[in-house]
């Protein structure tokens, strides 16, 4: 970096980032991720930098810090809008954030975010991700575990769902079933 080498001291950020997550510590490679992106941002490598700031969302949804992976989707939703290259994958980034919304199990907030996703890209309403984070927040508000398994299974059957939002969608409904064995309880 001292040299100027901006794009080579980018690389092996997101190389020593890339050992940190393959020794499964997320803390780190956090740390490495975000600096490769800061680093490819100011050679105006967007694709990688939106690459490690993706990394970065989903492990920090993985230590259930959910407002930072949403901010980080959302960010990236909105930069890839811009980009007839990138604009394909606008609603798989809507989608994980619609996700970590859901993990933080407020109905409202997961309400409001969809009508900001709206805004963001009109088409996205018309999408099978908004259809499932819709449901399944109808669900949430339910608190209905059978219609939200239901919901993850018809839109698995479609797209297969990858192992990280697999794993985020089973703690909302573990969520979802510890609100609904309270209620039980108090009947």
């Amino acid at each position: 970096m001292e040299n100027g080498r901006l794009s080579m001291s980018a690389r092996y950020c997101k190389e020593i980032a890339e050992l940190y997550e393959q020794e499964q510590n997320l803390e780190q490679a956090i740390a490495y991720y975000d600096k490769a992106a800061d680093l490819f941002q100011g050679e105006e490598v967007t694709t990688s930098a939106n690459s490690c700031k993706q990394k970065i969302a989903q492990f920090s949804a993985q230590l259930e810090q959910y407002q930072k992976a949403i901010e980080i989707f959302e960010e990236v939703a909105r930069q890839s809008l811009n980009s007839n290259l990138l604009k394909y994958g606008v609603r798989g980034h809507l989608l994980n954030a619609g996700i970590c919304q859901l993990c933080k199990g407020d109905v409202v907030a997961i309400t409001n975010a969809l009508e900001r996703y709206q805004e963001l890209d009109p088409t996205f309403s018309g999408t099978r991700e908004y259809r499932l984070l819709a449901d399944l927040a109808a669900a949430l508000d339910e608190e209905d575990v059978v219609k939200f398994t239901d919901a993850v299974k018809e839109f698995d059957s479609m797209t297969k769902l990858d192992e990280w939002k697999t794993t985020l969608l089973l703690r909302v409904k573990l969520l979802l079933k510890a609100k609904e064995d309270e209620e039980d309880d108090l009947t």
